[in-house]
């Protein structure tokens, strides 16, 4: 019997996707489970794998960007192979593509889209993409770069394509700043109590448990606090509407090789100390291996994102749209302090909330933010259970 294998769908918003690599052989025997090939949309990468075995025959070659519900291959049980099984297989190689009418490239529907709404032609755009297509990336740096006269390449200049992913990152950066009206507001943190509550506890934490206790399950739990007291930090704008969310569903920014990603904890607010640590680590070797689902992306009602492991002092998160909210977290730095009319050496540290104005006034941003640094400096209000 001959079974099709489809392009997945792999969210509500994604219409096309790009074979990143076959890990099978054209001919080749696979069995059910075996991992066949990695799809890559604008938001992650996802694997897919045999639900049958037989003997695989490759439609859509790797490179090729292909719409959802698309036949890529299929697998023949009756078949017999035609190619050596092997543990390691060589990506299938993409062919040429072939100019669509006019003589330039085909986009993907979404970039047809966004060309149509803003007038774009085309046709008049040197595309940067897979044999020459025009992506998100390059009508992005065409608004920007409208009025900058155009730069040839020269020696010593290397160009190469932006990956889906990293021209998302671009595109929701961009609307973030066309879409919210997003200020930041700053304040400090003494950390001498965190940290002293942290050392006394990490060695026998981690024995117990298997992961670290880190910084970010304090300031999960700070922000979930200043959230309950704060609503509209904790809300997006849809329309003419506010949606409350009565849910604590916690995006933690991941830097990774291939861009940032925001994997979400959903139900933050309803984890241990240990759960939501073992969950953090969880998801940061996820997002590190491309291992991430569209659903551990998705939903997330607010962000937090330390800077401060790359020494970052201070800086200005932008928002993680639909949200209003996103916690910059820093470097934490000894700084001289005045203590109750004494100057005093502590583990400070800066923070940044930046929200949208549309949404949440400058009294509630900064109120939200003394929640955090009182939670923070106090840490035994947090109910750790450390």
């Amino acid at each position: 019997m001959i079974y099709n294998i489809v392009t997945p769908s792999v969210g509500e918003s994604i219409t096309e996707v790009s074979i990143l690599k076959w890990s099978k052989q054209n001919g080749q025997w696979v069995k059910t489970g075996d991992l066949l090939l990695e799809i890559e949309s604008d938001k992650a990468t996802v694997e897919v794998v045999a639900e049958h075995s037989g003997v695989l025959s490759i439609l859509k070659p790797a490179g090729e960007r292909i719409a959802i519900g698309t036949p890529i291959a299929t697998i023949d049980d009756a078949a017999k192979p035609t190619v050596e099984t092997t543990e390691q297989t060589k990506p299938t190689p993409a062919p040429l593509a072939k100019p669509a009418a006019g003589g330039t490239f085909q986009s993907g529907p979404a970039v047809r889209k966004t060309a149509a709404e803003q007038g774009i032609d085309l046709s008049s755009i040197s595309g940067t993409g897979k044999d020459g297509r025009v992506t998100q990336g390059d009508l992005i740096a065409r608004a920007t770069t409208q009025t900058v006269p155009k730069q040839f390449d020269r020696s010593g200049d290397r160009r190469v394509p932006l990956t889906p992913l990293r021209a998302r990152i671009a595109e929701r950066l961009v609307q973030a700043q066309h879409t919210a009206a997003i200020l930041t507001t700053f304040n400090e943190v003494d950390m001498s109590g965190v940290n002293e509550l942290r050392n006394k506890n990490k060695d026998a934490f981690k024995s117990k448990h298997g992961v670290p206790l880190s910084y970010m399950s304090f300031f999960t739990k700070a922000c979930i606090e200043a959230l309950k007291l704060i609503p509209e930090a904790n809300a997006s704008i849809d329309g003419k509407d506010i949606i409350y969310h009565d849910y604590y569903d916690i995006g933690v920014a991941v830097g990774t090789e291939r861009g940032l990603v925001v994997p979400v904890i959903p139900g933050a607010d309803k984890l241990s100390v240990p759960e939501l640590e073992k969950k953090l680590a969880e998801l940061a070797t996820k997002a590190r291996d491309a291992k991430l689902s569209i659903a551990e992306m998705s939903g997330g009602t607010f962000t937090i994102s330390n800077g401060g492991v790359y020494g970052s002092l201070l800086s200005t998160p932008i928002l993680n749209p639909p949200q209003s909210g996103i916690l910059g977290m820093h470097k934490i730095q000894e700084r001289p302090i005045a203590i109750n009319g004494k100057v005093e050496i502590r583990p400070m540290m800066y923070l940044a909330l930046s929200y949208d104005h549309r949404l949440i006034d400058g009294k509630g941003a900064v109120t939200f933010l003394i929640h955090v640094k009182t939670f923070i400096e106090n840490p035994a209000k947090l109910g750790m259970g450390l």
